[in-house]
């Protein structure tokens, strides 16, 4: 007695190939996919993150003068009695002020205090004097009364080799 009947038929080898081939196709397009995905979040989250450290420190030198009200445009950067950005009176102090949780300094929040948990991440602060009527000319530190200060936010990861510029972020102080 024969049980298979001759008219069902099964899958051939090629049939069987092809088939293979295209849910392999599809599954790597998903996981491709999947990966891009990942790829533009993490940049997402670094610019998101670089941007709120560059506006952390402009929110802490907002309402700063430019210049120390004791010793005026004469002392550029910190005072010697500020040892630390607790001291920081005015703006200028800020110039050439490195934070980050590497140097053990930062990176600081507008209340000065450092963020916890940010490994790699770096605030730098440059401060210039600008013409006032023309922003993108510097004049000699304390010749003028308007500032163009700007915080830059660099990462490095753990397996990067230099750190990269996620953000810049430019105003100018005239009070």
């Amino acid at each position: 007695m024969n049980l298979i009947s001759t008219n069902q038929r099964a899958f051939t080898l090629i049939e069987t190939a092809l088939a293979t081939l295209i849910i392999g196709t599809g599954v790597l397009a998903i996981v491709l996919a999947q990966q891009a995905f990942h790829q533009q979040n993490d940049w997402a989250n670094r610019a998101a993150t670089g941007m709120r450290l560059a506006s952390e420190i402009r929110e802490m030198t907002f309402n700063l003068p430019r210049h120390d009200a004791v010793t005026g445009s004469d002392m550029w950067g910190p005072e010697s009695n500020e040892a630390s950005v607790l001291d920081y009176d005015d703006i200028d102090d800020f110039d050439g002020a490195v934070f980050s949780q590497d140097l053990g300094n930062g990176p600081l929040s507008a209340i000065r205090k450092s963020i916890p948990n940010l490994p790699g991440w770096l605030q730098r602060v440059e401060v210039v004097v600008v013409d006032p009527f023309n922003i993108h000319t510097v004049l000699p530190d304390g010749a003028a009364t308007m500032l163009r200060v700007q915080a830059i936010v660099e990462y490095q990861g753990p397996y990067d080799l230099t750190p990269t510029e996620i953000t810049r972020l430019r105003w100018i102080q005239s009070r």
